[in-house]
């Protein structure tokens, strides 16, 4: 019945794409955040729905005229420098066939955000966005959260596959979710809404405390106060936020808190220290060599070069020196560009000199953003999680939030322009 049911929403969806393209977008967030068909138990889990869902949606871009420049703005500037220098470093990959498999996986995911930034436009648009990826993630964060209280914290949670397939992906992937919830509560005009979005959220950071990930508890906190720095209402919600932080923590089982304090410990953790030789190994391969080692460097030879410890073979664990080690420092360096530039872009939004209550919606959008990339820079400091498709959407949100506010301050010009033209003659 799932298998029919996935199958059945793609082929559909992605009939309705060759006509409205843009919902060709929303289908391939769903598939590519939520991974429904690895919920499934039978063909499903092997049918192309990515690929399906692509092809139809870059039929229906051939055939609309309802296309904007993906190029317009800075990050969609930046991400295309960034997509063009991996080309470039991929043929000097230690392993080129190894790397293949995953550069061909990051080229599709920063193509559909190109085609996103293409299609997308409208307020509509971009509600329907965050609805679906809050909905994509918050369906784990609801269901982890209550796996969790279930069973009093012991077991940990884990992600569907993919990129969060992991306990720590997953939770992170939940931290990072978590303010978009909030954007959508504080647009909700209905109190079970916003009731409901109160549990999402608690039940999602249950989860990603469940998950027993170190770097979890770090995120949630920088990203927990960060937005209360941006939430309206900051006496009343950062007691909330106190409060349920409180109760969160003491509800975790003693292995837990043992787990947790090792972060003050990291010299004795074997893990600790492993992510460090790791770390070394990505900084000795790009003082080495301009192009980085390619995707797949993680293996006992690159590390009997480079490593510290050439025994100790561990992945990047971190998002920036997974890059640096990946594609060298340049490589790092339009990263990292990127991600300024998003956040400059949501700061520029938020500060917005405004009192249309009809732009108070973008202002809050980009907010929530920003917080949720504090989750992701502070979270990615100990994951390999740099080209996971969540940060991307929220650089899509960022850039069609600001595209709307440009449009709209324009949008009174051309009305003037247009009363004056029909006003008859005196």
């Amino acid at each position: 019945m799932r298998d029919l049911l996935v199958v059945g929403i793609v082929l559909i969806g992605s009939l309705y794409a060759l006509r409205y393209p843009w919902f060709g977008i929303m289908l391939w967030t769903w598939v590519s955040l939520m991974n429904p068909h690895a919920l499934a138990y039978g063909f499903a889990r092997d049918f192309p729905v990515a690929a399906i869902v692509a092809i139809a949606t870059l039929i229906g871009v051939l055939t609309t005229k309802e296309r904007q420049n993906p190029l317009a703005q800075s990050p969609a500037v930046w991400l295309l420098l960034f997509m063009g220098w991996i080309c470039f470093t991929y043929p000097f990959s230690y392993n080129v066939e190894g790397s293949t498999e995953m550069f061909s996986k990051v080229m599709k995911i920063d193509f559909m955000i190109l085609v996103a930034l293409t299609l997308l436009k409208t307020r509509r648009h971009i509600e329907f966005f965050v609805w679906v990826v809050v909905f994509s993630l918050g369906f784990y964060g609801v269901k982890g959260g209550i796996f969790t209280i279930m069973t009093g914290g012991n077991y940990r949670v884990w992600g569907p596959g993919g990129f969060i397939g992991g306990n720590n992906e997953v939770a992170l992937a939940l931290i990072v979710v978590i303010p978009l919830m909030r954007y959508l509560q504080l647009q909700a005009t209905k109190r079970w809404v916003r009731h409901g979005f109160t549990a999402a959220m608690l039940l999602s950071a249950a989860a990603a405390l469940g998950s027993h990930s170190r770097g979890a508890l770090l995120a949630i906190a920088a990203m927990a106060v960060y937005l209360w720095l941006k939430s309206p209402k900051k006496m009343g919600f950062g007691v909330f936020l106190s409060l349920a932080g409180v109760l969160l923590v003491i509800f975790m089982p003693e292995n837990w808190s043992d787990r947790m304090h090792t972060i003050r410990t990291y010299e004795e953790d074997a893990s600790a220290m492993g992510r460090i030789n790791a770390w070394w190994t990505a900084v000795n391969v790009a003082r080495a060599h301009v192009t980085g080692a390619g995707f797949d460097m993680y293996s006992p030879v690159i590390f009997s070069r480079f490593a510290p410890d050439p025994r100790d073979i561990h992945a990047a664990h971190s998002i920036y020196f997974q890059v640096l080690g990946e594609h060298g420092f340049i490589g790092l360096f339009l990263f990292l560009a990127i991600w300024w530039s998003v956040w400059r872009m949501a700061r520029s939004i938020t500060n917005y000199k405004s009192t249309d209550p009809n732009l108070l919606w973008a202002k809050q959008l980009a907010a929530m953003c920003q917080v949720s990339l504090v989750g992701y820079f502070v979270g990615g400091a100990f994951l390999s999680l740099a080209y996971f498709d969540l940060p991307y959407n929220l650089l899509v949100m960022t850039i069609l939030i600001k595209r709307w506010l440009i449009q709209a301050e324009a949008r009174p010009v051309r009305d003037q322009k247009a009363f004056v033209n029909q006003a008859p003659a005196v």
